[in-house]
């Protein structure tokens, strides 16, 4: 795995200014070969200027050391490097300090500046000392020789470095803008994975839910009818033998209806497809794909409709409830969603004044409209001697349920207590 950005940056190792501690000692090597240069260039120009050879020896190796300094100060060191051409001296002060400078994340104008300065000097400095040699026969050339190499030598001694050094500067330049990108792909692709595990969870959840919302809607209506006629078995099975007979007939085919569905799901969860996994070590997401495809198929073939609604109040009334069922409009086909979804509701609704208002008269209404269906379930308030004896459990997610069943398909559910202390389930759900 590469370093990022921010690596590269903490990641500094060396004295002083010296990112890393083999910069320091590259950078002391070249200042210690540039003094001795320096310092033996020193003595022709001591020579020269008439001055003592050992001041001559330590203004070179004072000269040359600067080049330690080249990357905190390299204008300084390209100044020190212009001011010594005359002397004759610095030439890999010179050079290295172009570079330098070239490579530094500096102005252009600054760079070119310096550049053509130290060309200048350069040129006048081989220019003279080219022409006094021509002078004194030590060349023996024509005229053309002397700007020929000042100019040669001074292209030679300033271009290659500085254009080595934009090279390099360009390069690194661009490293770290790559490195920078890759920094924020990075934490770009780390805030898409957090974004997708909490997607995933989202959808876990979902999943979750609806599994239990079909479960609770598949089994809890025919349980409770079971638990009703079992109680009512055990109050009649002494005083009305043949009643209690048909009771218990009653409560097997609730048992077995309620098994069929409950073993039709689970069969469709546990195949996802031609293979058979256990729904325990499935994914969420292959469980959720199963029940969408077991919910499409009971939608489609299986699942209940609008036309087996008298049939559930039947079941109701079987029960020992008083309940009236009116139709509304001429009755007509749906998507399979919204007949499954309208079924559910009232089924939810009669298991829910089975729980809480066991003996209560209950109204059915359904309502075949242009563009909507409406459905509605009321139940008066129990008389306090028909309180229910089953003593039916409430996990309170039957209203939820129901509401969440509606508003996915765009519908409006309404629940609640009537003036006369009775309780009233609503909805309506777009026929298309």
């Amino acid at each position: 795995m590469t370093a990022t950005g921010e690596d590269h940056v903490t990641a500094r190792g060396g004295p002083w200014w010296w990112a890393r501690r083999r910069s320091a000692v590259f950078d002391v090597s070249l200042a210690v070969v540039s003094a001795l240069e320096c310092g033996l260039e020193g003595i022709p120009f001591a020579r020269d200027a008439g001055v003592p050879v050992a001041a001559g020896v330590v203004f070179g190796v004072l000269a040359g050391a600067v080049l330690v300094v080249r990357r905190r100060w390299p204008i300084a060191v390209v100044l020190v490097s212009i001011a010594i051409t005359p002397a004759q001296m610095g030439f890999l002060l010179g050079i290295v300090g172009l570079y330098t400078l070239a490579a530094a994340e500096l102005p252009r104008r600054i760079i070119g500046s310096l550049a053509g300065m130290s060309l200048v000097g350069t040129l006048i400095v081989t220019f003279v000392k080219t022409q006094q040699d021509m002078v004194r026969g030590d060349l023996d050339l024509g005229d053309w020789f002397v700007p020929f190499a000042a100019v040669t030598m001074s292209l030679g001694f300033t271009a290659p470095p500085v254009l080595l050094g934009l090279y390099v500067g360009a390069r690194r330049r661009l490293m770290e803008s790559l490195r920078e990108r890759a920094d924020s792909l990075e934490r770009e692709l780390q805030l898409l994975a957090e974004r997708a595990e909490e997607r995933a969870e989202w959808a876990r959840n979902e999943e979750r839910t609806r599994i239990a919302r079909e479960m609770h809607d598949v089994v809890a209506h025919r349980v409770s009818l079971m638990v009703v006629h079992a109680a009512a078995l055990q109050a009649v099975a002494r005083k009305d033998p043949e009643k209690a007979v048909k009771n218990a007939a009653l409560v097997g085919d609730m048992g077995r209806q309620a098994l069929t569905e409950l073993r039709e799901m689970l069969g469709v969860l546990r195949s996802g497809g031609e293979r058979r996994v256990p729904v325990a070590s499935m994914p969420l997401a292959a469980v959720g794909a199963a029940a969408a495809a077991a919910a499409s198929r009971v939608a489609d073939d299986e699942g209940p409709s609008l036309a087996e609604i008298e049939e559930l109040v039947g079941q109701s009334a079987a029960a020992g409830m008083v309940v009236d069922l009116s139709v509304e409009g001429d009755a007509r086909s749906y998507a399979p969603e919204v007949e499954q979804t309208a079924y559910r509701v009232v089924q939810e609704a009669l298991t829910n004044v089975h729980k809480h208002a066991a003996g209560a008269k209950t109204y059915v209404r359904l309502a075949h409209r242009v563009s909507e269906i409406a459905m509605q379930v009321e139940n008066e308030p129990p008389g306090e001697e028909a309180a229910s004896s089953a003593r039916l459990p409430s996990g309170g997610n039957g209203l939820v349920g129901m509401k969440e069943r509606v508003s996915a398909l765009g519908g409006v559910f309404v629940s609640g207590p009537t003036d006369a202390g009775g309780f009233r389930v609503s909805a309506v759900i777009p026929a298309s």
